[in-house]
């Protein structure tokens, strides 16, 4: 919330109840652990009616980006295909981690250069990506992959990833381009005072 008003955007906060969301430009669902991530993470909070509302707005073409827990809840929702997994060493991690930016044509990537390095911080349990080989395949093909994870030189590789996600996939988006997912956190990034402005650019969507 404060990064996306610190970014000059005008923001509210959406009840759980809510299912109409149409006179909205934009629908972040940040991370955190919803519903104490019971049962698995995300898992119920796709039931909430806000969920369904979420839903109609980006089959009408409204931007949807997931965080961490709300990537968690797009793929869960079918927003977005795959599964997160428990991290492949089965340990929670919490550290900095180097991304690449593999596409800038979102409005939420526009702001970096393809192939950039930037460094989010990451804290989650489940964040594996998986899915089956078809659907990695369409993915990569429809340049669907936003995010992957690296080291500081930009190379993609097994060390640099910190959860066994297929392809180092840190984050992707829908066919239509409107709905992204990441498990990375921006928005702990977007102030010096927590170690890396990187993420800020994330939050001047136009």
């Amino acid at each position: 919330y404060k990064v996306l008003e610190k970014a000059g955007h005008s923001v509210r906060w959406l009840w759980h109840k809510e299912c109409n969301c149409s006179q909205l430009d934009l629908i972040l669902i940040p991370g955190g652990f919803s519903y104490g991530d019971a049962l698995r993470a995300g898992a119920i909070a796709r039931f909430s009616p806000l969920v369904e509302g979420i839903k109609k707005f980006a089959e009408d073409g409204g931007y949807v980006v997931g965080i961490c827990n709300g990537f968690q809840v797009l793929v869960e929702a079918h927003l977005l295909p795959g599964a997160l997994m428990k991290n492949r060493t089965g340990l929670f991690r919490c550290h900095n981690q180097y991304l690449k930016i593999e596409q800038n044509n979102l409005p939420f990537t526009s702001g970096y250069s393809k192939g950039e390095v930037v460094n989010f911080p990451i804290a989650h349990g489940e964040g594996n990506y998986y899915a089956d080989a078809e659907t990695i395949d369409a993915l990569e093909e429809g340049n669907q992959v936003i995010f992957r994870y690296c080291n500081a030189d930009g190379e993609v590789t097994k060390e640099s990833n910190p959860n066994g996600s297929v392809n180092n996939i840190a984050g992707i988006c829908n066919a239509k381009r409107n709905v992204l997912g990441l498990m990375p956190h921006p928005e702990r990034s977007s102030d010096i005072l927590l170690g890396s402005e990187d993420g800020f650019r994330f939050f001047h969507v136009s």
